[in-house]
């Protein structure tokens, strides 16, 4: 009993020591938001390749900030600047799940950087997974009344990138927390899309009114960033 005992604390204590050393490295590239989520019970939901999936149990899951001067900028509609520092936080996902997929790589391990943006159909928000999802499963934060992951520190301030991996390494736990009575986001949507229960966001009103800005030539695809501008956190 006790050589099996030893060897489960060697295992957790691997799992740890991975976790903290591949943490401290998404850090170091400027990585606000990191968490491991296990993926078991939602792979198959992914449109990535069964083939593929089959080796991996878990996501890598990596936020990084967004402007909050930029966002100020924004009234009731995308702004061209907000356009562009969208796309660039993306690109620099991007280049990051690169660095932390090589980690791995280098490590002997299995690694599948998805990038951080990459829509199949916008109308049905189709992605090959859903970056918010693992980040609620990895413990970054709650879907919140604005259909949009919510940390306690940055609010909805951030963009996601997720990194399948079969690396050995500690699962966080999802998030107990929720918007509680905060209803900023729900009066300034222009689309009207945000209710009182997460549950029922309008994804239709929220998708017609993502077409009218790119009609309008605020941005040059579907984005909006009102509901993220009002959404900072919660106060300590």
């Amino acid at each position: 009993m006790d050589k099996i005992a030893d060897s489960t604390g060697c295992q957790l204590a691997n799992l740890e020591r991975n976790y903290l050393h591949l943490k401290e490295f998404c850090q170091a590239q400027g990585i606000e938001l990191f968490g491991v989520a296990d993926i078991s019970a939602i792979k198959n939901d992914f449109y990535i390749s069964l083939a593929v999936l089959e080796k991996f149990d878990k996501a890598v899951s990596l936020g990084l900030r967004l402007s909050q001067s930029i966002l100020e900028e924004i009234a009731d509609s995308p702004t061209r600047m907000y356009f562009h520092h969208y796309r660039t936080v993306n690109a620099a996902l991007d280049q990051i799940s690169l660095k932390v997929a090589n980690y791995i790589q280098n490590k002997g391990y299995a690694a599948f950087p998805v990038p951080a943006s990459i829509i199949l159909d916008w109308q049905t928000q189709k992605a090959h997974l859903s970056h918010k999802k693992i980040g609620f499963l990895a413990g970054l934060g709650w879907i919140g009344r604005n259909n949009m992951l919510v940390n306690k520190k940055l609010g909805s301030q951030f963009r996601l990138a997720s990194i399948l991996t079969d690396m050995p390494l500690k699962i966080d736990k999802p998030s107990g927390d929720n918007c509680a009575d905060c209803h900023a986001c729900i009066p300034v949507c222009p689309a009207r899309a945000i209710k009182d229960d997460p549950a029922e966001f309008d994804h239709i009103r929220c998708y017609e009114k993502l077409k009218e800005f790119q009609r309008q030539k605020l941005a040059d695809q579907y984005i909006c960033g009102v509901c993220t501008k009002i959404c900072k956190g919660m106060k300590e």
